[in-house]
This record gives structure tokens, C-alpha cells and sequence, in this order.
């Protein structure tokens, strides 16, 4: 058994101990079930723990992650969590959270091939087609970057309100808002990108289903 991973094993069992010092019942407690109030959509990143970032505790977070915190309407992954999360969990929240220094959004902006992955940045890549004029006239290559991260974090909170899950919940009345936010890694800091819907009304005709 290597070093590594007998220090990971050891960390459970310490980490553990802790907590049962703390509360006698607490994994008793969270065995019960859960009810988290908000989905959390971000970016695998092990940078970008969800819980962590906004003091949460186990129970409290409904968490699903890809790269580049993409929400793609043919992934049947993040369909299902969001079907589960908005139909079951009754969850109020859907936080779709970006980050500075995105390795996926960086990809996207080049032209090397990495390998399968490929096919999943060309999503990240329609995005900056279709603000490419914004982001082509940002000369600073960081600062162009920076903007990407953003407005890839806006178009898939779009994406998620075009979805029929949730646009089905507004329908019936089900109290749900979505929200984009960016997450620095230099600071720990996350930043509000005043992008939220809590209605359809906010799309374009097309993109407006009825029930």
C-alpha cells in the first residue's frame, strides 16, 4: 500500500473521530436524509470545493460537477441531478459557479488537442463564438481570458433556464432562482455576476415552452 494511500484512509478515520467528538450524532443525524436547498453546478477542479467556498456542512449542498461547469442540454448526467434536485429535493437554488484560471475555458481558447476531451470543449468554444466579438477586442490575453470565464458562466445559466426541468417548476409555481457566480482562486472570494432567473421571461420566444 503505498504512502499516499494510507494516509488518505488514516485521514477518514481521524476525520471521523472528530466529528464524533463534536457531535455525538452526527453522521446518525445525516444517515436520516437530505434537504438541501441549493444545487450547486461547478467545475470538477479539485481548487473548488462547493461546500467549502460558501461554509456549508455535509447535507446542505446538492453538487454537480464537469469541466468548465458546463450545463449541456444532451448530458443526461446533469439532467438527471437536475431533475432530481428540482423535482425531488423541491431545491430552491441553482448556483452555477464558475472560476478564474479555468483549465477548460483555457483549452477552449486554443487550438491543441488534448484527446476525448475535445469534444466536450467544443461546447466551451460555441460559447465564445457567439461573443466572440466582445472577447476578441479585449486585447490583454488575461483579461480576455477572465471574460470568458464569465460569460461562459452566464450562457450556462441561460442554458439551465432553457431547460424543461426547470422551466416546468416556474410553471407550477415552485419557488426556484438561478444564479452565475465566478470563484477566484487568488482570493477565495466569489463574485455575483447579477445573472438570475427565477422566470422564462428573461428568453427569447423560442426558447419559452408551454405547458
Amino acid at each position: 500500500m503505498s504512502d499516499f494511500y494510507k494516509k488518505i484512509l488514516d485521514n477518514n478515520k481521524q476525520w471521523v473521530e472528530n466529528q464524533l467528538k463534536i457531535d455525538p450524532n452526527y453522521f446518525k443525524d445525516l444517515s436520516q436524509g437530505q434537504n438541501p436547498p441549493l444545487l450547486w453546478i461547478g467545475c470538477s477542479d479539485s481548487r473548488v470545493p462547493a461546500n467549502e467556498i460558501i461554509g456549508a456542512k455535509p447535507g446542505e449542498v446538492f453538487v454537480h460537477r464537469n469541466i468548465a461547469n458546463m450545463v449541456v442540454h444532451s448530458d443526461m448526467n446533469m439532467l438527471s441531478v437536475l431533475d432530481y434536485a428540482v423535482n425531488a429535493l423541491k431545491i430552491k437554488h441553482v448556483i452555477v459557479c464558475g472560476h478564474y484560471g479555468c483549465g477548460g475555458i483555457k483549452a477552449a481558447m486554443g487550438n491543441t488537442s488534448i484527446g476525448i476531451i475535445d469534444n466536450w470543449i467544443r461546447h466551451i468554444k460555441d460559447v465564445y463564438r457567439l461573443h466572440h466579438q466582445e472577447l476578441n477586442a479585449i486585447e490583454n490575453e488575461t483579461d480576455r481570458f477572465n471574460r470568458f470565464v464569465e460569460v461562459n458562466v452566464i450562457e450556462q445559466v441561460f442554458d439551465l433556464a432553457k431547460t424543461s426541468i426547470v422551466q416546468s417548476a416556474w410553471m407550477n409555481g415552485q419557488e426556484l432562482t438561478l444564479h452565475g457566480w465566478v470563484y477566484g482562486l487568488n482570493s477565495g472570494f466569489v463574485t455575483d455576476l447579477n445573472v438570475n432567473f427565477s422566470s422564462n421571461k428573461d428568453l427569447d420566444d423560442v426558447y419559452q415552452l408551454e405547458f
